[in-house]
């Protein structure tokens, strides 16, 4: 079996193994084993059928790495922009500790104080969230 054909087989593996798992990086390193078969048909050595394809599948492994990590921070981002924001809740009255049970959404939920607020009873705005507590301020 010459070079090509090991590439072009290796190149079909590859994104076979892709159509299985979809996480798309075998796809890329599928294109460097195109790249190698390319460069085989071209006649250049084995050196440099390999060089090829480091260079073409890892590009693209790289640039697909950076491109979901954009996307994650962007996800990321739009989670931080909760619905809940801007809701208003009723403060019966805030314990020693500077916290409060409130209901929200048919919850109970344990609401903090926002910097620079005063605890007294009223209605408040959802500043934040903090985990599982809500960031209030007077309204």
């Amino acid at each position: 079996m010459n070079d090509t054909t090991m590439w072009w087989v290796l190149a079909g593996a590859l994104v076979a193994l892709e159509l299985v798992t979809g996480t798309f990086y075998l796809l890329m390193l599928g294109l460097g084993a195109v790249a190698g078969a390319l460069a085989a048909m071209a006649g250049y050595n084995i050196s440099t059928q390999l060089v090829a394809a480091a260079l073409v599948g890892g590009a693209g492994a790289l640039l697909l790495g950076q491109w979901r990590h954009r996307q994650v921070t962007t996800d990321t981002q739009a989670h931080d922009q909760h619905l809940d924001l801007g809701a208003t809740v009723e403060v019966e009255a805030w314990d020693a500790m500077g916290t409060a049970q409130v209901k929200h959404r048919g919850a109970a939920w344990t609401a903090v104080l926002a910097p620079g607020q005063t605890a007294t009873p009223g209605v408040y705005r959802i500043q934040a969230m903090a985990g599982n507590r809500l960031m209030l301020e007077k309204t």
